[in-house]
């Protein structure tokens, strides 16, 4: 089994202009569809709703608000993306007309959805995921913000305040969740920081001793380090934004994940990416070298070592 994981996808704003063009342009090049499609699953936090209808949350102290057009789900089925996580920042940045749209669309396009519902009950609820007999499921979480929250009776986000530990309901879902591979989802922790803070290295040894087999998070909008069987921050995969000349906001990773018979990740493959303004390609070799010292650092921060293959870069798990 091999399973894809790519970061926040955001397909508002300028690349939603560039879906509903005449003639719009390939968001994702070739070359990156080809390793996405490596895989038998692929999974990516969509960073935004889809919908046409709905108004900006009312939040006066909320920057960005992300839609895009309901043709957008076309883009992610060539990809080949067989489920999002919408427990994020974004879900509802058109309210939950829009958050329904979205759940909508994602279902007409044969594409899963984890982490926002109808109510708490179902934006808590995990999903299970089939590929040759093997049952992966995913449970997704978001730490921010406390006003997207699903309750019993309103549409909303799997919402969790992980600054204050990992509550009882999350660790039971994780335990509980029948699959032969279990993965965690979290959005957590702050914006353009390329290391993960306190709550988010504790959350994620809970995430592992409540049975999770892979943590893959996001919301950094940069890529972070790999510990034992936990990314930490997948980084960005399209979006339009304003690049940080520290951090390189514009180049990231796709991962790609191996596991044996037993359903044990054993090799982590992360493939170097260039962010152009919404369009993802592959790096370049001067932007490869870069990407590849600042993922060494970040890995090595957790004693992981990083080997180069093929223009690759390979983690070899135990």
């Amino acid at each position: 089994m091999k399973l894809a994981l790519a970061g926040d996808t955001m397909l508002g704003r300028r690349v939603a202009d560039e879906i509903n063009s005449p003639v719009p342009a390939e968001l994702f090049a070739p070359e990156v569809v080809a390793a996405a499609r490596e895989a038998d699953l692929l999974l990516l936090n969509l960073e935004c709703c889809v919908s046409s209808r709905g108004a900006p949350w009312p939040d006066p102290f909320k920057p960005f608000f992300f839609r895009a057009p309901p043709r957008a789900t076309v883009f992610l089925q060539e990809l080949g993306v067989t489920c999002v996580t919408l427990a994020n920042n974004h879900a509802l940045d058109y309210g939950v007309e829009a958050l329904a749209d979205t759940i909508r669309h994602l279902s007409d396009a044969g594409i899963a959805w984890v982490g926002a519902g109808a109510d708490e009950a179902a934006a808590r609820r995990p999903v299970v995921l089939e590929h040759g007999g093997v049952r992966v499921g995913v449970v997704a979480v978001a730490d921010h913000p406390p006003d997207f929250a699903a309750a019993a009776d309103q549409p909303g986000t799997a919402y969790a305040d992980l600054r204050e530990g990992t509550p009882g309901w999350l660790r039971e879902e994780i335990g509980s969740l029948d699959a032969d591979i279990t993965l965690v989802a979290p959005h957590w922790g702050p914006n353009m920081v390329d290391h993960p803070v306190p709550h988010v290295r504790r959350a994620a040894e809970v995430f592992r001793a409540s049975g999770a087999t892979l943590v893959a998070g996001h919301s950094a909008h940069v890529f972070q380090g790999v510990d034992d069987h936990v990314l930490f921050d997948l980084g960005d995969f399209v979006d339009d934004y304003a690049t940080d000349p520290r951090l390189r906001n514009d180049l990231g990773l796709l991962f790609l994940v191996t596991f044996d018979e037993a359903h044990r990740p054993t090799r982590l493959e992360a493939v170097p990416l260039a962010l152009d303004y919404c369009r993802t390609t592959l790096a370049g070799p001067r932007d490869r070298r870069w990407i590849t010292a600042r993922f060494r650092e970040a890995c090595g921060a957790f004693g992981t070592e990083v080997a180069e293959e093929s223009g690759r870069l390979v983690v070899a798990w135990a």
